[in-house]
């Protein structure tokens, strides 16, 4: 399987360059080193796109970035692939060391490590490679990314901001179009394909959940469409999302199917109200665990506290979970730039669900919604 040499589509935003990805490698490294780490080991997959514009084909051979302090970066690659790896966007910026079938590639990465250290690692990194190489080299430790340096790709700069708006505002058009199609008498997953054509329609690359909870199945917060027959008189949580050039959506909205009771009115009028909380909290300095606690509080002041059951929101870029995440215990404080969901909900088993999602970016003096459809509950047919 070949890689895919440039990064995805970017329509009319302008490519990143050679320059943007090397200052990312150099920004990452310096990172590193600030925390103490020898190096970073990066492997196939979104943190690779960010810092070198390569997205290899999924394969068991080895390929590895290595980003040292005060060192050039190092991709090593496959030699079938090296031709490919030679077209990223960011290649210019990096020496690839190719190893071929038949030879030891963790002797080849390992050659670029010093004797002992730290290595952060990404955390979606084969098992395979990273006991080779522990085998290889006993001496180095590895650390996850994640947890060594979560806030590597949280800080957006303008370019990416106006991929993720592009993203958001796309996601926003599939739902203002989702409105109009029927939902009574149709299965889930029909509908599902209907907002997943629509995000292609809008300029997604890719999609990547469309998920459509009806009835009692709203009260699972992940819940797979299925062959469920939505029925008047149904909530019906709407989250959807992907991938448009190469950024991120993610949108939350709950709809009825005719008009619905007093209860639902008000469970979703409080979901707004958190959401709106939580949204409120944003600004430069404040701990992502205020988001949360804002959000959570209006909920669980009007008695539903135990029916909320996950985190107010996930940071967003080149994938739709990624840190900063909006949960109680994360101090870390909210800079400009950062992107993530804020995405309160209430979900009352064997009845229905609420929830409603923007993606919000921080500025210097609070945060602006990446997502501007009404968050008002939409009467559907």
């Amino acid at each position: 399987m070949t890689g895919t040499p440039t990064p995805p589509e970017t329509g009319g935003t302008a490519p990143f360059t050679a320059e943007d990805y090397a200052a990312r490698m150099r920004r990452a490294a310096e990172a590193a080193d600030a925390t103490g780490l020898a190096g970073l080991l990066i492997a196939p997959g979104p943190d690779l796109v960010w810092l070198t514009g390569y997205r290899p084909g999924e394969t068991e051979r080895l390929t590895l970035l290595v980003l040292r302090p005060g060192h050039d970066p190092v991709l090593v690659v496959p030699t079938l692939e090296a031709p490919d790896a030679a077209e990223a966007a960011g290649a210019p910026a990096l020496t690839l060391r190719d190893w071929t079938d038949g030879k030891d590639p963790y002797e080849a990465a390992g050659s670029l490590l010093r004797g002992d250290g730290r290595y952060g690692i990404s955390d979606n990194a084969w098992a395979l490679h990273l006991l080779g190489l522990r085998e290889r080299l006993p001496d180095v430790g590895q650390v996850a990314l994640t947890r060594a340096l979560p806030m590597l790709r949280a800080v957006k700069d303008s370019a990416e901001l106006e991929r993720l708006a592009a993203a958001g505002a796309a996601a926003d058009a599939a739902y203002e179009e989702i409105l109009k199609v029927p939902f009574a008498g149709r299965r889930e997953s029909e509908v599902s394909a209907d907002l997943a054509d629509l995000l292609r329609r809008f300029g997604h690359a890719q999609v990547d959940f469309t998920i459509v909870a009806s009835g009692p199945n709203g009260a699972n917060p992940h819940h797979e469409a299925g062959k469920r027959v939505i029925e008047r008189g149904d909530m019906v949580v709407l989250d959807f999302g992907g991938l448009k050039y190469g950024y991120g959506s993610d949108t939350s909205r709950t709809v009825h199917v005719g008009e619905p009771t007093d209860e639902e009115r008000r469970v979703h009028d409080l979901v707004r109200a958190a959401q709106e909380a939580g949204f409120r909290a944003v600004g430069p300095g404040v701990a992502c665990q205020e988001v949360d606690r804002a959000a959570r509080a209006v909920i669980a002041d009007a008695g539903y506290g135990e029916y909320f059951i996950h985190r107010t929101g996930h940071g967003i870029g080149v994938t739709t979970h990624e840190p900063p995440y909006m949960i109680e215990g994360e101090e870390q404080p909210l800079v400009p730039g950062m992107c993530f969901s804020v995405e309160p909900g209430i979900y009352l088993p064997g009845r229905f669900g609420v929830r409603i999602e923007d993606i919000v970016t921080v500025t210097k003096d609070g945060g602006r919604r990446l997502n501007n459809t009404s968050r008002e509950m939409a009467v559907v047919g």
